[in-house]
């Protein structure tokens, strides 16, 4: 391999066989406000096995063959010229989330806005499992849905890479959680803070949980429209799993069918909602280095910890995405590079 390429894992198409697997691709080439990053580690995301089915194509734009992958810690090796708060040789994480480019390879282009320094605390592959679920974690219940303490959010799939982060951070903000899982998860999400625990396969939720003042929707099916019954009057769903909605396709300046289209796809739920007061919102993490700083301090105190299930070598990394696909893992998987 020379200087000019690296190893990656790439899809090469979308739909039913999209060719996921590690290929040599060009190096990135960097702008003026971007870092070039040795990846030492890689952590996937449920939006991984996403995208190469085609579902996001309308909204996130990859040139084929592309790179997967969107969290990442490693060492700064380069910098572009405009670049003031990094230098070579910083060890920072980073989401690199819709910004065209992946992380699951031997090194990633950072635009400098979506870089933060590494918590001194942390090695690089427990790093790498926090920007997503960190920062969507921040931009739902902080931003979106305003949480104040004493306030009560469900937070379902408590055990998973979402869940064992937003249930921290909702513990840090003060706030009463609920959550569900399975009997075999019930102390680990306790552990992290959740306070009323419901075992999925002996209840459900909704028949359990009552007077709560935001819901962060993660887990697919019918899951959000029963969660309206134990909500509030002037409560909020955020969801991260959609249905997309107009607001989302309008933020994303999307053309008029995009945002008809998803108008319709999430207009049952805005009418159940209505029906009980309650707003519903999609919502797309977007990076963000100043907010992952914020969040880096929370782990550095050890207010937060990282909660990873399964640690993947690069050769591998492809087995980490079939992994996590199962639905299973206990906290975040991540793929190590080095």
């Amino acid at each position: 391999m020379n200087n000019q390429t690296m190893k990656a894992l790439t899809f090469k198409r979308y739909g039913k066989s999209p060719g996921i697997g590690l290929a040599e691709v060009p190096r990135p080439t960097l702008k003026g406000d971007e870092l070039l990053v040795q990846v030492h580690a890689a952590s996937v995301n449920p939006i991984d096995n996403m995208i190469p089915t085609g579902m996001f194509k309308p909204v996130l734009h990859f040139q084929l063959p592309a790179t997967l992958g969107s969290d990442l810690a490693g060492v700064v090796t380069e910098v572009g010229r405009n670049v003031t708060r990094f230098k070579p040789g910083d060890a920072v994480f980073a989401s690199i989330f819709d910004l065209g480019t992946g992380a699951i390879a031997e090194f990633a282009v950072v635009p400098e806005r979506a870089a933060a320094l590494k918590p001194a605390n942390l090695d690089f592959v427990q790093a790498a499992a926090l920007p997503m679920v960190g920062l969507t974690s921040w931009q739902a219940l902080k931003e979106r849905a305003s949480l104040q303490a004493g306030q009560k959010v469900f937070i379902p799939a408590g055990a998973g890479g979402i869940g064992t982060f937003a249930i921290q951070l909702a513990k840090h903000l003060g706030a009463t959680v609920g959550t569900t899982t399975s009997t075999g998860n019930v102390e680990l999400v306790r552990s992290l803070g959740a306070d009323e625990v419901v075992d999925y396969k002996q209840q459900a939720f909704e028949n359990v949980l009552r007077d709560y003042d935001a819901v962060l929707g993660t887990v697919r099916g019918d899951a959000i429209e029963k969660s309206i019954a134990i909500l509030k009057p002037g409560s909020r769903i955020i969801s991260l799993i959609g249905p997309l909605d107009a607001a989302f396709a309008r933020a994303k300046r999307l053309n008029f069918v995009l945002r008809f289209v998803f108008g319709l796809m999430s207009r049952k739920i805005m009418r159940l909602a209505k029906q009980r007061d309650v707003s519903y919102s999609f919502l797309f993490m977007h990076p963000d280095g100043a907010q992952l700083t914020e969040i880096g301090k929370l782990l550095e105190t050890q207010r937060i910890k990282p909660v990873i299930d399964k640690v993947f070598p690069f050769e591998q990394a492809k087995e980490a995405l079939e992994y996590l696909a199962q639905g299973r893992s206990k906290g975040k998987v991540v793929v190590k590079m080095r």
